[in-house]
């Protein structure tokens, strides 16, 4: 299995550190989708038309429809929604959105098999992506769509939607993975500063819980965020080319390197004070609400500060909570000798032959589609042609601006990347057996095998 792996430069790294630190506003202001100026649509419709710009041309796809799926719901499905109004004011096409939920993969099968598959899908995963046109089911992108592509992203971003050579995803979202969101106040009263290094992460951790709050909000109910838990140590510990290799398992995972990540994580997970709930509340607690708990109004957050990419904004301001007010960020503590810097993103895909998906893939290519999401928060583009001023304000402006600068050197999420079997699916692999160390964090050697005997299943497959 060919993967795309490349290191994150420096520069990057400093940029994000400065770009956090700062702590300004983050408000994610709702902005209408806009079209194409269809006579009876009303003045601010009209008015949101035209902040939109048309720098990609689309053909007229009246009486067309088209199904589209990805894991969004809530307010990223929203928000993903006015970006399909958008392309559908400008096409004339009738297009619906299904959420898929957490197992794309499955989702995806159950549609082949019973004939009916989306036309268009957005992947998390590039392992899932390469499985999926390994089976044929992939349509390879158009040579509008793939033009497209080619003007607006770097070629590490390109080679991620690709398999053997050849160009079938669009990866219109994507997210900086490295981040710590923390509740102003509770910081404050317990006196607590941001801190740089893992050490003084659990110092911070330990001062807030002696203060009588619960410092860490945990996700465990979602595996993924714990495989995200994982990366971000084992990269800064182990180093970018040990991350490489456990990504495409040329280690196993019973690699003293993986030992020592785990070890890590356990001095987090194996303390039930810090963690809100303790170890069976985080296992209960899904992501939005280990976001929201943190930030909830007056007093009843039930924690000071949650791990996540700059995707939770979304789930703080719809908390009601202003970032750089109520909530602020920090880059993930650096384990070894520098901070990890982690990528996700999510891939477009066709899985129908028909002149709408491709139309739709290549709107998702230009800075247009980008910018109807951009303009609402909650949102980053690799695309380096969309104009930062789409961006709500200077933090996120800043954030999507160390992301482009990378070009094409970053780090992807390693389960993203490895087969869904093993990195994607709730209640099996990485993700189960990482529930089962949050769990019992003491079985770090039974986790490891754990690990290596599912990871070397789904490779093997």
């Amino acid at each position: 299995m060919r993967t795309t792996l490349l290191s994150t430069r420096t520069t990057t790294r400093t940029a994000l550190a400065l770009i956090v630190s700062a702590g300004l506003a983050l408000t994610a202001t709702a902005c209408g989708g806009g079209g194409g100026g269809d006579d009876g649509k009303d003045k601010s419709s009209a008015k949101a038309t035209e902040s939109i710009p048309h720098t990609v041309q689309l053909p007229r796809l009246s009486g067309q429809k088209i199904k589209v799926t990805a894991v969004w719901t809530g307010t990223e499905q929203q928000h993903f929604t006015k970006v399909l109004d958008e392309f559908g004011k400008r096409t004339g096409a009738e297009v619906s959105y299904v959420p898929s939920g957490d197992d794309m993969s499955a989702f995806i099968g159950s549609k082949v098999a019973g004939g009916d598959p989306p036309d268009v899908a957005l992947l998390q995963q590039p392992g899932t992506l390469r499985e999926f046109a390994q089976k044929g089911w992939l349509k390879p992108l158009s040579e509008s769509a793939t033009a497209e592509l080619a003007k607006n992203f770097p070629k590490g971003w390109q080679d991620l939607g690709s398999y053997q050579g050849k160009r079938y995803g669009v990866y219109f979202k994507a997210s900086n993975k490295s981040l710590v969101w923390y509740n102003t106040k509770i910081f404050q009263a317990a006196g607590v500063q941001e801190p740089k290094t893992w050490p003084e992460f659990l110092h911070a951790a330990q001062t807030i819980a002696d203060y009588g709050v619960s410092p860490v909000s945990v996700g465990g109910a979602d595996g993924w965020t714990l495989t995200d838990w994982f990366e971000n140590v084992y990269l800064s510990q182990a180093g970018p080319e040990k991350y490489d290799q456990l990504t495409t398992h040329r280690i196993k995972w019973t690699d003293p390197s993986v030992k020592d990540a785990l070890t890590t994580l356990a001095q987090l997970f194996g303390k039930k004070e810090l963690l809100a709930g303790g170890n069976d509340g985080a296992l209960q607690t899904q992501f939005p609400n280990s976001v929201t708990q943190v930030f909830a109004k007056g007093d009843k957050s039930k924690a000071a500060m949650v791990y996540e990419g700059d995707f939770a904004a979304a789930n703080i301001t719809a908390a009601k909570a202003g970032i750089g007010t109520d909530a602020k960020v920090f880059p993930f503590p650096s384990v070894g000798a520098k901070p990890p810097v982690v990528t996700g993103g999510d891939v477009g895909v066709a899985l129908k032959d028909n002149q709408a998906a491709q139309a739709l893939l290549t709107f998702l290519a230009s800075p247009d589609a980008a910018q109807v999401w951009a303009k609402q928060g909650g949102f980053i583009s690799a695309n380096k042609n969309l104009d930062q001023a789409a961006y709500p304000d200077e933090t996120q402006r800043s954030i999507a601006k160390a992301l482009v600068a990378a070009g094409d050197d970053f780090r992807f999420d390693m389960s993203d990347q490895a087969p869904a079997a093993f990195g994607g699916k709730p209640g099996q692999g990485e993700w189960k057996d990482l529930q089962d160390f949050l769990r019992n964090p003491s079985d770090i050697e039974g986790t490891q095998r754990k690990l290596e005997s599912d990871a070397a299943k789904a490779f093997k497959n």
